[in-house]
């Protein structure tokens, strides 16, 4: 199995840091909180990772390079358009592949447990689900996409950033997923969505309208959207408390 680390956005809402350099090299601790997500896949096994660049690209190569410090295979995709988080993941098809099922995590997410990986896709196996999405309950509806939650950890529907009244739960998604190679033909087939931008949680909610099996699992310890400079904060609050 492999992993993809999408890494392109422009990181807007941490300017003016991010005009130097993208959002992903932003230090969290002692590490830029893409050292953490490229950790989180290692602890799983998982040793060939796609990381998806676009904004400042070359300050991420420069950065990470091959993966061997790390201890991992790196290899480089270009999302030449900033066209959402489903256009990221599509344009990681060539390097994927169509063979088996791979992990996303998100560059700018830090994650504290280094078992998050590793569960979900135990978990992932143990149901045979087509798609697992890792969950965590959160307050602020309005900053994640949503799920509906239904019997055995199989989801009935999901929706992207809901306003309170819109949000059929209040259970977020992490920014960890287990998807299948399906999801590249489909990310084909939805519209621009929430933002103007080709949306994840609509590729896989059609997935389950088209009878693929969705299912999530809560996932364990903090996890921080370091999107913002108040959750940068937090997440280097957060570390710097464990250590």
């Amino acid at each position: 199995m492999k992993g993809l680390i999408p890494a392109a956005g422009k990181g807007t809402r941490m300017r003016p840091f991010t005009r130097a350099y993208p959002k992903e090299l932003l230090p969290v601790g002692e590490k830029a909180v893409i050292e953490h997500a490229i950790h989180t896949l290692k602890e799983a096994g998982i040793e060939e990772i796609v990381i998806i660049v676009g904004w400042k690209q070359h300050a991420i190569l420069d950065y990470l390079r091959s993966g061997e410090e790390y201890g991992v295979k790196i290899t480089y995709a270009v999302q030449d358009e900033r066209n959402g988080l489903a256009g990221a993941i599509k344009a990681g098809e060539h390097v994927i592949g169509n063979q088996e099922d791979f992990v996303v995590v998100l560059g700018d997410k830090y994650l504290e447990s280094r078992e998050v990986v590793k569960d979900l896709r135990d978990f992932h196996d143990k149901k045979d689900f087509d798609v697992t999405i890792g969950t965590q309950e959160v307050e602020e509806v309005e900053s994640y996409g949503i799920i509906d939650p239904g019997k055995d950890n199989k989801v009935k529907g999901m929706i992207e950033k809901p306003s309170r009244e819109q949000a059929p739960s209040n259970m977020g998604i992490t920014g960890v997923y287990i998807l299948s190679p399906e999801i590249f033909d489909i990310i084909e087939e939805i519209k621009k969505g929430k933002g103007d931008e080709y949306q994840l949680t609509d590729a896989i909610e059609k997935m389950r309208k088209q009878n693929f099996d969705v299912g999530y699992k809560g996932i364990v310890g903090e996890y921080i959207d370091v999107g913002t400079p108040g959750r940068l904060r937090r997440a280097n609050k957060e570390i710097n408390f464990r250590e």
